[in-house]
């Protein structure tokens, strides 16, 4: 094979990579959110989402104020219907990030390594 060749099937191979790369919808959507206090907040709010057919998953980390949303493959939820339902609920959305890391990956980094209450804290009065 000559340099040419080997240059071409390179630039063939990254091309081909860059556009799968570009297809991939994103399958997450993580928001910080201000007001999350106890159990009963992240149950209204998987609740919420559950209901919106581009849901597959709902994380909701007190500890961490982030609400993420795993959507189902080839669904989009609009992030103004994200904002709405979670003001409507009472909390303030501080940011929103659509990234292509699934919930596994979320809650990794957010140290739920498979805990019982899925990263809830109880409520304290």
């Amino acid at each position: 094979m000559n340099k040419y060749h080997l240059h071409l099937t390179a630039g063939l191979l990254a091309l081909a990579l860059s556009i799968t790369a570009w297809a991939q919808s994103d399958t997450s959507v993580e928001v910080k959110v201000n007001g999350l206090v106890c159990a009963f907040c992240a149950q209204g709010i998987t609740s919420a989402f559950s209901k919106e057919p581009a849901t597959e998953e709902v994380y909701v980390s007190l500890e961490n104020q982030l609400v993420a949303i795993a959507l189902k493959k080839d669904m989009d939820m609009d992030n103004a219907l994200i904002e709405k339902t979670l003001v409507d609920a009472g909390y303030d959305v501080v940011s929103m990030e659509r990234t292509n890391r699934t919930l596994a990956m979320i809650k990794d980094q957010m140290g739920d390594h498979g805990s019982p209450d899925g990263g809830h804290q109880p409520h304290h009065e």
